[in-house]
């Protein structure tokens, strides 16, 4: 995809108006975080490294070029959890019991280990800890001829968690998402941060929602 293309988001009538205090909660616990957990982490990120490709053959990371806040490209970092051939039949949208999923992968997705990479898109200011799900160019030409507003989601940084993921993440409908995602924009503060940060720690150890 031509880096330069981007989807222009429609601006909301109920812009919440954010506190210097949550912005700069914002940015300091995006950076510090990231680095901590990329620290405490990286053991677990070297293992899977070594895994993926013992499995599946070809690089233990996947690269794909994701929308971010104002529509504009940039490269999403993943642990791979899919053959390499996945897309061979082009875009597709991640479905129940996915075949084009490994072995390895069905556990990274349950336990969320394919994320960690998305931390040095948060230190980059690509994405953020918390905001909605990073999608695709081409879900975002499709979704918009169906769920008008969708691309108002990109008047966030995107997230590695958001209010979406926890509440539904993979087995929501794009009209579902974008509820939960607009009621997040509408809603930003502190507390509704740390609220989904720790459900997402519930997630992360019960398995609820992923796959």
């Amino acid at each position: 995809m031509d880096n330069n293309l981007y989807i222009q988001p429609v601006e909301m009538e109920c812009q919440p108006k954010l506190s210097k205090m949550y912005s700069f909660y914002k940015i300091s616990t995006d950076f510090l975080f990231s680095l901590i957990f990329l620290f405490l982490l990286s053991p677990i990120l070297l293992f899977f490294c070594i895994l993926i490709p013992i499995e599946s053959a070809g690089s233990p990371f996947y690269t794909q070029h994701r929308l971010g806040k104002g529509g504009k490209s940039f490269k999403l970092l993943k642990l791979r959890s899919m053959y390499t051939d996945a897309e061979m039949d082009g875009p597709q949208w991640a479905g129940v019991n996915d075949t084009r999923i490994t072995r390895v992968g069905k556990f990274i997705r349950y336990t969320r280990i394919d994320e960690i990479p998305q931390l040095f898109n948060v230190l980059k200011g690509d994405m953020s800890l918390i905001g909605p799900r990073p999608e695709r160019y081409y879900f975002y030409q499709k979704f918009n001829q169906t769920v008008p507003e969708f691309q108002q989601r990109l008047l966030v940084k995107p997230g590695i968690t958001g209010w979406a993921q926890v509440n539904g993440g993979y087995d929501l409908t794009p009209k579902e998402k974008l509820a939960f995602d607009l009621y997040y924009i509408k809603h930003r503060s502190i507390s509704f941060e740390i609220k989904i940060f720790f459900r997402t720690v519930l997630i992360i150890l019960t398995g609820n929602g992923a796959r």
